[in-house]
């Protein structure tokens, strides 16, 4: 029985993977996903219904298109990949690199959709005020809109952070399944499930998995609660 909790380096390396793609996707769609959150909670403006649209596609289609189209689109040969291969010798495509580019157009949607609500449900009444007593706009958005939104932030991250820890089908697709350069825990635990005694070693990093998404939650649950308590202060 204690052999379902022992770990091999082998293992522990795919955890060490995993967590590193899953920690470059964040830091990948942290910027660009709050600003487009922002940008559909404030703005009306000419093919935003298109743009929402196009925004959240990979959360309908299925995994391995968006992965099929990173592959056209950032391979070696790809339309923007063979540029970036030629003239600066960048590779994405069959790279942890490209498993975290992967990771974050899944999880993109994901966070842009949480701090989207988040940003809706913020008294527009504070930022006017802000502003007629003569704050800037990007003031109004770090002292104000922010500090407001954080807990629909912070569990946008952990929902980006968990889904990349997550994915299949796209990074499978992009960057293939390459043992301790893209192999992440789901393609780890596909791989020993094709294999005669891969049952043990995958039950291990099944376990792995599940305890990995139950600590995020329970982070999630922490610091969004220190956020809205923040919050309450705040408004008082």
């Amino acid at each position: 029985m204690l052999e379902i909790f022992r770990f091999t380096p082998a293992e522990l390396a795919i955890l060490g993977l995993s967590l590193k793609v899953a920690l470059m996707c964040v830091l990948l769609i942290f910027i660009p996903a709050t600003a487009t959150a922002w940008l559909l909670a404030r703005k009306s403006f000419v093919g935003k219904s298109l743009l929402d649209s196009i925004i959240h596609m990979p959360l309908v289609l299925p995994p391995v298109v968006p992965g099929f189209l990173l592959l056209l689109l950032l391979g070696n040969q790809g339309l923007v990949g063979k540029y970036l291969h030629t003239y600066l010798g960048f590779n994405l495509a069959f790279t942890w690199k490209g498993a975290a580019v992967a990771s974050a157009v899944m999880a993109f949607p994901l966070m842009v959709r949480s701090c989207r609500l988040a940003f809706s449900q913020i008294d527009r009444e504070l930022e006017l005020a802000a502003q007629s007593l003569g704050a800037r706009p990007l003031d109004v958005f770090f002292s104000i809109t922010l500090p407001l939104a954080l807990p629909g932030v912070i569990t946008g991250l952990l929902l980006a952070f968990s889904r990349s820890l997550g994915e299949f089908g796209a990074t499978i697709t992009f960057v293939g399944n390459i043992e301790g350069e893209t192999r992440t825990l789901p393609l780890a635990i596909y791989s020993y499930t094709q294999l005669p005694s891969g049952d043990l070693p995958a039950m291990r990093l099944v376990i792995l998995s599940m305890l990995l998404a139950i600590v995020a939650l329970m982070i999630s649950d922490r610091l969004e609660r220190k956020a809205n308590q923040r919050i309450g202060r705040y408004h008082h």
